[in-house]
């Protein structure tokens, strides 16, 4: 399989605290690969990283765009990372509460256009053209996401799971070929949790897009992931199939505890 993303001897520090320690990945396109371990493993760092919000101490992360060769986007504004292919979620919902679940999703659109601040003021027919297709695409993944009944709803008065499905809606706007999802499970009830886990294997297999997930809840973790990467103390301590690490004695210790196999 194509690599689409790789991470080599990536490294964090925040004063003399370590978060990321030489870590490495691979991501092969099509994927669904889940990060798990402890609070404070570095999952979030690792994202920040990769993201553009931190920019690593050490290391080389490498993405594989379609249309050109691997680009490094080590210390490139975060901005330029979702215009190279790479976008997120994050843990705590950052949608723009007063706004339309409509318009949350068309500023997602934003990176794709190409109508500057005279085109806006102007509102030339190109302009017009191009904001008619912005919201035709909006359209079309609130369908997908199944939000369309709540279009015009303001974000904030929309249920947390819903909530939840408008992040995604809005991260999938930007065209990405590799989506971060931050515990996109976290706060939703076992209903919820179960048409998550339809809706992110639908996105991976009809939109063919990778996926790279910080998840706890294990039951939705060993049902989607393709691959888990344990990581623990800013390291990887263990990756494999949702079998291998199930019965893995490392992760066991250092994560699931023996209940979880029992």
């Amino acid at each position: 399989m194509k690599t689409i993303l790789e991470v080599n001897k990536l490294t964090m520090d925040f004063g003399g605290l370590r978060a990321l320690d030489c870590f490495d990945l691979n991501i092969a396109e099509g994927e669904i690969v889940a990060l798990i371990g402890p609070n404070g493993a570095g999952k979030t760092t690792l994202f920040n990283c990769l993201t553009g919000i931190y920019t690593p101490s050490g290391g080389d992360i490498l993405i594989y765009p379609e249309a050109e060769n691997k680009v490094r986007i080590n210390g490139l504004k975060p901005n330029i990372i979702t215009k190279k292919g790479l976008t997120r979620t994050f843990q705590n919902i950052r949608l723009f509460p007063n706004m339309t679940v409509l318009e949350n999703v068309m500023i997602g659109r934003h990176c794709r256009t190409s109508t500057g601040i005279l085109g806006a003021i102007v509102r030339n027919s190109e302009t017009r053209k191009e904001e008619s297709s912005i919201v035709e695409y909006s359209y079309n993944i609130l369908k997908k996401i199944g939000l369309l009944d709540v279009v015009n709803e303001l974000a904030r008065n929309l249920p947390y799971g819903a909530q939840k499905r408008l992040e995604i809606a809005r991260a999938l706007a930007t065209d990405p070929i590799i989506l971060l999802l931050d515990e996109p499970a976290a706060g939703l009830n076992s209903q919820e949790t179960k048409e998550l886990d339809k809706l992110i294997m639908k996105i991976r297999n009809d939109e063919k897009i990778t996926i790279v997930l910080i998840e706890h809840d294990m039951k939705l973790v060993m049902s989607i992931s393709d691959r888990i990467v344990v990581m623990d103390y800013g390291k990887k301590i263990a990756q494999g199939s949702p079998d291998e690490i199930r019965t893995n004695p490392v992760v066991i210790k250092a994560y699931l505890g023996e209940e979880f196999v029992a």
